[in-house]
């Protein structure tokens, strides 16, 4: 295994990181609401609700954020090595999963585990488990 230098960049990621908990934390401390991405997008649809303002705002920040830096000339677009048929059955199979895991990896992993939540961790667990078996499999098995 190596690392590609020229991408390494864990002082971005630590600020990244702190970022999202830090936003995590104030959504959660002046809203009580939980930051989990699933449950945002699903407050959205169905009946309308009067706390819909919040939602569309933390939505539009998730969806601007990436538009702002490519127009700011960021290199943000990853290398995807796959085809939109598998793109399509991976995101399928997560919201299968987070319907099952009631709450997404956001909501779980950083929300959840910071509360203490034992479903949190087990949700954690389980999709960073079959997110390593995934890439095992890929890689070893199968010989992508």
């Amino acid at each position: 295994m190596s690392i590609d230098i020229a991408s390494f960049t864990p002082g971005l990621s630590l600020t990244g990181g702190l970022v999202i908990g830090v936003a995590a934390a104030v959504l959660v401390l002046f809203n009580g609401r939980i930051a989990g991405i699933s449950g945002i997008l699903g407050g959205l649809l169905g009946t309308p609700q009067k706390d819909a303002g919040w939602r569309v705002a933390f939505l539009a920040g998730l969806v601007g954020a990436p538009v702002l830096a490519s127009l700011l000339g960021e290199s943000i677009a990853p290398d995807i090595q796959a085809g939109w048929s598998e793109i399509l059955v991976a995101g399928l199979l997560v919201g299968i999963g987070t319907r099952y895991a009631s709450g997404c990896t956001s909501g779980h992993g950083v929300c959840g585990i910071s509360r203490g939540s034992i479903r949190s961790l087990v949700a954690t667990a389980t999709f960073m488990a079959s997110g390593l078996v995934t890439v095992f499999v890929s890689r070893h098995l199968l010989g992508s």
